[in-house]
């Protein structure tokens, strides 16, 4: 399966959007409510809020390894912006919604410490925002190896 590179480098911000036919509040809740993170991402348990720390359960990665999450920021349903260390490294993620005409927006925003990481990193997200478009309209979940490493050229290019 051809896979077409959706997101685009900014600097050093590495920037991935998708629109879904769906209320800000239905797809806020796919981003933050366990049940459906676990569909895409992974679940999570603790006590959400700015400044609080969860821990979420990587499911589609080696060994599904629980990490620590910190909220920095949450804007329901608008703006929620995370950060968390694992064995890839530190993680500083941004996620934007908009309501447009019965749509809505997902913006996803990762600064980049050093732009090599963009041909994981870029393949990596793209990869996670088809799962979350997937999960939310009943269909198969996509493959990995669909993303990595074919995707990997256009994310360093740019």
């Amino acid at each position: 399966m051809t896979i077409k590179p959706t997101g685009q480098l900014h600097g050093n911000n590495l920037i991935i959007s998708r629109m879904f036919y769906a209320s800000i509040d239905e797809v806020w809740m796919s981003l933050t409510k366990s049940a459906y993170t676990k569909q895409w991402f992974g679940g999570w348990k603790g006590q959400p809020g700015p400044g609080k720390t969860i821990q979420v359960q990587l499911a589609h990665e080696k060994g599904q390894p629980w990490v620590d999450v910190l909220i920095k920021e949450c804007e329901a349903p608008r703006r929620l912006v995370v950060v968390m260390n694992d064995d890839q490294g530190f993680w500083h993620i941004e996620l934007s919604l908009t309501e447009l005409n019965e749509q809505t927006e997902l913006r996803l925003v990762q600064p980049l410490s050093d732009l090599k990481l963009a041909g994981y990193v870029g393949p990596g997200w793209q990869y996670y925002l088809d799962m979350l478009v997937a999960s939310r309209e009943g269909k198969p979940l996509p493959l990995f190896e669909d993303y990595y490493p074919a995707l990997k050229p256009h994310y360093l290019r740019e």
